[in-house]
């Protein structure tokens, strides 16, 4: 009698991995679109190589969630570096209400900077899950969130005074 070699799962077959990608790629990807100031194709390349990497550590990964955010915003920051400024614009897809007046000003933060501001005003998260998603400390977020409202402030009331 032969050993059956296992099957191969696909990945849509891993047990819980599909719920989780439903339940967690659009806020990702919507996190990631404003991180990445508005650059849909930041957005959705940092998103799918997120969950492709997941994919590959499923039944390793404690907190699928925060993880993957994590992944992201790493893979996201990767991918702005590499990419030589922008020439021109890119086609975006809509950004949410209100948020579309900050991706400039956003695009002027730090990663991490950004990346707190996004994760707490955007998607809504208190102060320690923004901390947990980024896998930094409580203080760090708080420190990220001040200094992204001052210099936020900075650029909008210049932005403003260039109009008038």
């Amino acid at each position: 009698m032969r050993k059956q070699e296992p099957d191969r799962v696909a990945p849509a077959g891993v047990p819980g991995f599909e719920q989780l990608f439903r339940q967690a790629a659009p806020g990702l990807w919507r996190t990631i679109f404003a991180f990445a100031g508005g650059r849909a194709a930041v957005a959705d390349d940092a998103v799918a190589e997120a969950f492709a990497r997941a994919l590959e550590r499923f039944g390793q990964i404690r907190e699928p969630v925060p993880w993957l955010y994590r992944t992201a915003f790493r893979i996201a920051v990767e991918e702005l570096r590499r990419k030589e400024p922008e020439t021109g614009p890119e086609p975006r897809a809509p950004a949410a209400a209100g948020l579309e007046a900050l991706v400039p000003a956003l695009r002027e933060l730090s990663p991490a900077q950004r990346a707190a501001v996004v994760l707490h005003y955007e998607a809504d998260l208190p102060v320690r899950e923004v901390a947990e998603r980024m896998g930094t400390s409580v203080a760090a977020v708080k420190v990220h969130l001040f200094r992204a409202r001052r210099r936020l402030r900075e650029l909008l009331s210049e932005e403003e005074a260039g109009h008038a």
